[in-house]
């Protein structure tokens, strides 16, 4: 066997070598530091490694998750958005007011919110596409106008900072066992959102793992310019990614809405950073082109086991912003090392 096929065969056996699929893996290290923070808290806080804690960490990390997964896919796709927290709340109120202004089904109501919050992700796609400013700018603009249109709208229709209750309308019932419902299993309560939350991370991952669409969106986010030149449609996956990011809103501003069935205007600005956050510590890289779905639901994992974790280990709640910027900066120093192990063995 002469040189070049010993180095071909070589080549052969990394490419097949299970250590070097795990680590090329960008939701390792989130997973590692999961597995860390669950340690942590089973020793420190004698409550939660009960059933029903479970279940409420596992509905703090899906109001999280939901929003993390398109947004992640959007961080792939190397770009931003920082309306999506406020627009959870501009998908309940669109629901809500017109519900209640229109005297309609609140099914309507329902499906007129999900038009209006494709056309916000439709219209950041299309400003960032078209005027080619960073979507730090775009995104940070229509924050702005959201926060300034849920508050207004709100009180010049219902002359208040909420909504008024649409719990006795046609339809209610049936929308909040969609959005909000409870599901026993084994005596145990758990949030339908869970079942939103792990549908989406399916979906992600199969878009991005099997499908043409997933290799634009790596594509796009590692190079757009290289991506544009072997055809890639750059301006139709953006904004694609952007309407994914309001159709998480969607989902999370029903689920906000028949959860209370009032909802206050000024609810979800900051929310943005903390699915962002999310999809940092599961190996989403701040300049685009790698990370996973399923990192993105570790990320949300990692936050909701932080956020109650330290609620029954009886902490003051207060140091909860301290363990959730230190679980960022650990996570992220520990993709990086990940990374780089992986471009190792290579």
């Amino acid at each position: 066997m002469n040189a070049t096929q010993v180095k071909t065969a070589d080549e052969r056996i990394l490419q097949t070598s299970p250590l070097r699929k795990l680590l090329g893996r960008p939701e390792l290290g989130s997973v590692v530091g999961a597995i860390a923070v669950f340690v942590f808290f089973a020793f420190f806080a004698d409550s939660f490694l009960r059933a029903s804690s479970l279940s409420t960490v596992l509905y703090a990390a899906s109001t999280i998750g939901i929003m993390a997964v398109p947004v992640a896919l959007l961080m792939i796709g190397g770009e931003f958005d920082l309306s999506a927290g406020v627009m959870v709340t501009s998908s309940a109120l669109v629901s809500s007011m017109f519900s209640y202004q229109m005297t309609a089904n609140v099914w309507v109501g329902v499906g007129v919110s999900l038009l209006v919050t494709l056309a916000i992700g439709a219209f950041n796609g299309f400003m960032l596409t078209r005027t080619r400013l960073p979507s730090f700018i775009i995104t940070l603009g229509t924050f702005l106008m959201l926060t300034g249109l849920n508050l207004g709208f709100t009180k010049l229709i219902d002359g208040t900072v909420s909504t008024k209750s649409i719990a006795d309308m046609e339809g209610f019932p049936s929308a909040q066992d969609v959005f909000a419902s409870t599901i026993t299993i084994g005596g145990v309560g758990f949030k339908v959102t869970i079942l939103w939350w792990l549908a989406l991370v399916a979906v992600a991952s199969w878009i991005l793992l099997r499908t043409r669409a997933g290799n634009w969106i790596f594509a796009v986010g590692g190079n757009k310019d290289a991506a544009r030149a072997v055809g890639v449609p750059v301006t139709r996956t953006k904004i694609g990614l952007y309407m994914g990011v309001g159709l998480g809103a969607w989902i999370s501003g029903q689920h906000l809405l028949f959860s209370y069935d009032v909802v206050q205007s000024g609810e979800g600005v900051g929310n943005e950073l903390i699915y962002i956050i999310a999809a940092v510590i599961g190996g989403c890289l701040i300049t685009g082109g790698y990370g996973s779905a399923v990192g993105s639901a570790v990320g949300a994992f990692i936050f909701g086991m932080t956020s109650k974790g330290i609620v029954f280990a009886e902490w003051n709640p207060d140091w909860f912003k301290f363990f959730l910027g230190a679980m960022l900066l650990l996570a992220t120093l520990l993709n990086a090392w990940v990374r780089k192990r992986a471009e190792a063995t290579k």
